[in-house]
C-alpha cells in the first residue's frame, strides 16, 4: 500500500467516506442518525489515501481541535481489504504528521458497536476517555486519547 496526503475534499476519499456513512447506518440504523452530523467536516488539508494497486483502500483524516489536540475522524477500510495492516499504517502516518505540524495529543471518538475499530485503537495506545464534545451523554459512543510523542 501506497499512502497519498490530501483533502477530504478529493474524490477517492469521498468515495471511501460514502462507503463508510454506509457501513455504520447498517451497523447502527436509526441511530447512526444522531452521528452523522459530527461526520460532516469542513474542508480541510489533512487526509490520508491507502492505495493499493492505484485503487483507494483506505483513508483516515483529522483535524483540529486546540493548539495542541486533533481529532482523527473518518477512518475506513473496504472490506475486502481489512486484516491487512491498512488501519493501523494510516492512523500511524495520521499520527506522524499530527506531531509534524507541532500536535502533542490525539483524540477520536467510535461506536460501541465497531469492536474492531476499538481493538485497532486499543492496539494504537489509545486509551478511553469521558465522551467530550459533541459525544458527552451519547451512550454509543467510546471516546478515546494518545498523547502523540516523538
Amino acid at each position: 500500500m501506497f499512502t497519498c496526503k490530501t483533502t477530504n475534499m478529493h474524490e477517492d476519499f469521498c468515495a471511501l467516506t460514502h462507503a463508510l456513512d454506509l457501513e455504520l447506518n447498517a451497523r447502527y440504523g436509526k441511530e447512526q442518525a444522531l452521528y452523522d452530523k459530527h461526520n460532516v467536516i469542513d474542508p480541510i488539508e489533512t487526509a490520508l489515501i491507502g492505495y493499493e494497486e492505484d485503487i483507494p483502500v483506505a483513508c483516515g483524516c483529522f483535524k483540529k481541535i486546540d493548539a495542541k489536540t486533533v481529532e482523527i475522524k473518518r477512518m475506513f477500510v473496504q472490506p475486502a481489504h481489512r486484516r491487512r495492516g491498512f488501519s493501523s499504517r494510516i492512523l500511524g502516518e495520521l499520527e506522524v504528521w499530527a506531531r509534524e505540524l507541532g500536535f502533542c495529543e490525539a483524540r477520536l471518538e467510535t461506536g460501541k458497536g465497531q469492536p474492531e475499530a476499538i481493538a485497532l485503537y486499543t492496539k494504537m495506545g489509545y486509551a478511553v476517555i469521558p465522551n467530550y464534545g459533541p459525544y458527552v451523554g451519547m451512550e454509543n459512543s467510546v471516546c478515546m486519547h494518545k498523547a502523540l510523542r516523538s
